[in-house]
C-alpha cells in the first residue's frame, strides 16, 4: 500500500531510523576516519566454493525505509522502453520498487561507481533488498561509495533493519562488477548474497527477521540515515551509476508495473535523476547534489 497523507519530514525521519554514527568495518577498505566507534559481531560467510570463513564485522551504518515528501501519484508515461504506473519522490531513495504484492525475491547488478570527493565526508548506497517502501522493515544487501576525508572509500555490507548494517569485509574497488540478490527461503529466514565478478568473490549470510510482510521488492540508490540529529546523511557524488538484471521474483522488476523513485532534497530539488527501464530491468542514475 502506498503512503496516502503527507507527514512532517523531520518526524518521519527520526522515526524510520534512529541516529546513529556512521562507521566502517575495520576489515574494509574504508579508512579508520570514517568510524569513530566499533562494535563487532560474528558470523559465517559461506563463499561458493563452498570454503566458509568466520568474521568478525564492524557495525557500518543504519539504513532505513523510504522517506517520502510527497504523496506517490499516478503518471501515464508510456514507451517501448518503460512501464512505470507510478512515481515518487523520497529524501532517501531512488530508483524503482515493485508494490502491491508479496515478493520471495530480488536481485541486480551494477559497476561500482568511483567516488568524486572533496574534504566533505558524504555517503551513498546501491543495493537490491525486499520490504521498505511501504512497510518498516528493509532486507536489503549492497555497496556503497563515500567520501571520508578527501578520498573515496569502497564496501560491501548487509542489513536487516532495524537492525544495524553489518559489513561483507571482502575489498570492493571502484570499477569492480558487482551483483548483490535477497531470497525469501523459508518462514522468517533471508539468504543475501554479495557478488564480485571482477575479484572474483562471492559471500552469503542466511539471517532471520521475524512478520517482515515482503511487500515490495526494489532495487535502490540511497543516501543513508542518520546524522546526530536523525537526518539524511549527505548523498556523496557517484557520478552515474549503471544498473541491470533488475529481477523480482525470476522476472524483469519493469514487468511488474514498478514506482519510479526520485531522490530529493527538503526543497523539492533533485539529488539524482534516474532513467527510464530499458529491457524492463535496466536503468542508470546520475548524482546531482548532496543534499
Amino acid at each position: 500500500m502506498l503512503r496516502r497523507m503527507c507527514i512532517s519530514l523531520a518526524a518521519i525521519a527520526v522515526a524510520a531510523a534512529p541516529a546513529l554514527t556512521v562507521l566502517a568495518s575495520a576489515t574494509s577498505t574504508a579508512d579508520a576516519s570514517v568510524a569513530s566507534t566499533v562494535a563487532s559481531t560474528a558470523t559465517t560467510l559461506t563463499y561458493h566454493s563452498s570454503h566458509a570463513l568466520a568474521v568478525k564485522h564492524g557495525f557500518i551504518r543504519n539504513g532505513g525505509t523510504a522517506v517520502h515528501l510527497v504523496e506517490p501519484g499516478t503518471k501515464g508515461v508510456h514507451s517501448d522502453t518503460l512501464r512505470l504506473n507510478a512515481t515518487a519522490t523520497s529524501t532517501n531513495w531512488s530508483g524503482y520498487a515493485a508494490t502491491g504484492g508479496t515478493y520471495t525475491s530480488v536481485s541486480a547488478s551494477w559497476v561500482q561507481p568511483t567516488g568524486s570527493c572533496t574534504s566533505a565526508t558524504r555517503y551513498s548506497s546501491f543495493w537490491v533488498g525486499l520490504d521498505g517502501y511501504s512497510s518498516n522493515s528493509v532486507e536489503q544487501d549492497g555497496t556503497d561509495t563515500d567520501c571520508s576525508g578527501g578520498r573515496a572509500v569502497y564496501y560491501g555490507w548487509y542489513e536487516m533493519y532495524p537492525n544495524p548494517s553489518f559489513s561483507f569485509g571482502d575489498t570492493v574497488r571502484a570499477g569492480d562488477s558487482m551483483s548483490a540478490s535477497v531470497t525469501y527461503t523459508a518462514t522468517n529466514t533471508y539468504k543475501l548474497v554479495l557478488s564480485d565478478a571482477t575479484a572474483g568473490w562471492s559471500v552469503s549470510t542466511t539471517q532471520t527477521l521475524s512478520g517482515a510482510p515482503r511487500s515490495s521488492a526494489e532495487v535502490i540508490i540511497e543516501a543513508p540515515c542518520c546524522t546526530n540529529s536523525g537526518g539524511i546523511l549527505p548523498l556523496a557524488n557517484f557520478g552515474t551509476v549503471h544498473l541491470s538484471n533488475s529481477i523480482v521474483d525470476g522476472a524483469a522488476i519493469g514487468t511488474f508495473s514498478p514506482v519510479g523513485i526520485t531522490m530529493v532534497d527538503n526543497s523539492g530539488r533533485d539529488k539524482d535523476t534516474i532513467t527510464a527501464l530499458s529491457s524492463n530491468e535496466n536503468f542508470s542514475a546520475t548524482w546531482v547534489r548532496a543534499n
